[in-house]
């Protein structure tokens, strides 16, 4: 009985989906987002030699660079017009969001509803750019130094002319990002930012499982360890989908009041906290900065030669599986889940809200005894959402350093992936459900006077 039910459901949610114009439209429009996404990270820089850059890049994947790369779907590797992809706008959106709660005048401009929003997303693309050119700057400084591991330069003529056209190159191809992210945003389904950066670490993925079954076919990898892995992976994923949807509901009522003959309110709600609040920021921060180390390391030589020193001494213990690596890792993972939760929640403004709309906590005092108790449950929360994303971004180190696996996603781009399709799906189903209703309003025959 209850698999005859699911299947009239899918099929009446098929129907559904033939009929949603609409929905169709806008999953065309993405797809043709992506395909133009992934069309210019083959598009190499100008005066760059492809082959030397990606011997470059490969003798860094295990620093910040390589972590980049995975983020930008390659387009790193190749050097393409898409290099820097959209990380200084998540990087200017971060720094705006934080200093929007230090600073008194961006905090009044985040509560001035739709224009305050304007104001911000305009600062927030004028930082971006200074971000993209300050790296742009860099690398194109970087390149002209840069040799392969055969000695090739990686630039072909370098000069004045070569970093002008490099910097203006790559600042374009980021704010092209940015337009197009905003773009898939209001046209298309999904949060637009993050469908690219989704885009960009799917799209390795097939070369990564076609590596990993290369060598369990040479017999480099044990076939009973693949199937683990997959078994594993699939394990992982449902874990995340479960810790990114748990919530802890808060209930919140609200007092009657009477207004004449009519009595209004006494409802109750609920005001949810995500057991994960900060999102996939602390992994992101945690491991840029430890990998930080390993890539100014590596530019600088070999232990032991003349440039090394120091450096080379923290790259060694600060390697990937390295207890030192993976004990600063997990601490930093836990700080900037507290700081980032503390600066996207504040439980004093959400108190201040309740008691001004008449809602309380039952068994609490509105005021500062409601915003005492909420920073304790989400205190507890945040622990063991802190937790959660240690279990999984070490998960993949310790396969890479211990059992000598090619594991080509990490906790952080799992995640990712994980949290897009989990959105993707959801506003999906919200146009689908919307086009269900606007079907019956029609055959209603509804009219006005």
């Amino acid at each position: 009985m209850a698999s005859a039910a699911d299947q009239l459901a899918a099929n009446i949610s098929l129907g559904v989906f033939s009929k949603a114009t609409e929905l169709k439209r806008r999953l065309w429009y993405v797809m043709g987002a992506l395909i133009v996404y992934r069309m210019g990270t083959f598009i190499t820089l100008p005066g760059i030699d492809p082959i030397a850059m990606a011997d470059v890049i490969k003798a860094q994947s295990k620093g910040v660079l390589g972590l980049f790369d995975v983020f930008a779907g390659g387009a790193l590797s190749r050097m393409s017009i898409f290099a820097l992809n959209i990380m200084p706008y998540i990087s200017a959106a971060i720094i705006i969001q934080l200093f929007s709660s230090i600073s008194p005048a961006l905090e009044q401009m985040k509560k001035e509803g739709v224009s305050g929003r304007i104001k911000m997303n305009q600062y927030t693309r004028y930082l971006t750019v200074l971000i993209a050119a300050l790296q742009a700057i860099g690398i194109a400084t970087g390149l002209e130094s840069a040799t392969s591991s055969t000695g090739m330069p990686v630039v072909m003529n370098p000069g004045g002319f070569f970093i002008f056209t490099t910097v203006v190159t790559l600042i374009g191809g980021t704010m092209f990002l940015v337009w197009l992210g905003e773009q898939i945003s209001e046209r298309g389904i999904g949060q637009g930012i993050s469908v690219l950066i989704f885009a960009g670490i799917v799209a390795g993925l097939p070369a990564g499982i076609v590596n990993l079954l290369e060598l369990g076919r040479t017999g480099a990898i044990s076939p009973f360890l693949i199937l683990f892995l997959f078994v594993g992976a699939i394990a992982v994923i449902g874990g995340i989908v479960f810790f990114e949807q748990a919530q802890r509901r808060i209930l919140v009522q609200y007092p009657k009041r009477q207004q004449g003959n009519k009595v209004f309110g006494g409802e109750s709600s609920h005001l949810p906290l995500k057991l994960n609040t900060s999102g996939v920021i602390p992994p992101i921060f945690a491991s840029s900065l430890l990998l930080l180390p390993l890539t100014i390391a590596g530019f600088q030589g070999t232990p032991g030669a003349e440039g090394g020193g120091i450096l080379n001494t923290i790259g060694a213990l600060l390697g990937r599986g390295q207890p030192l690596y993976l004990f600063l890792y997990s601490a930093l993972i836990i700080f900037f889940a507290f700081f980032y939760t503390a600066v996207v929640f504040n439980p004093a403004d959400t108190a201040e809200n309740l008691r001004k709309y008449g809602g309380f906590v039952p068994g609490i005092r509105p005021g500062k005894n409601t915003a005492d108790y909420l920073d304790y449950v989400l205190t507890r929360l945040t622990v063991i959402g802190s937790l959660y994303l240690i279990v999984v971004c070490l998960i993949p180190e310790f396969l890479i350093s211990r059992l000598s696996v090619p594991f080509y996603f990490g906790g952080t781009s799992l995640m990712i992936v994980v949290n897009v399709t989990l959105n993707t799906i959801q506003q999906v189903q919200a146009h689908l459900l919307a086009h269900q209703y606007e079907g019956l309003l029609k055959k209603s025959r509804l009219r006005g006077r």
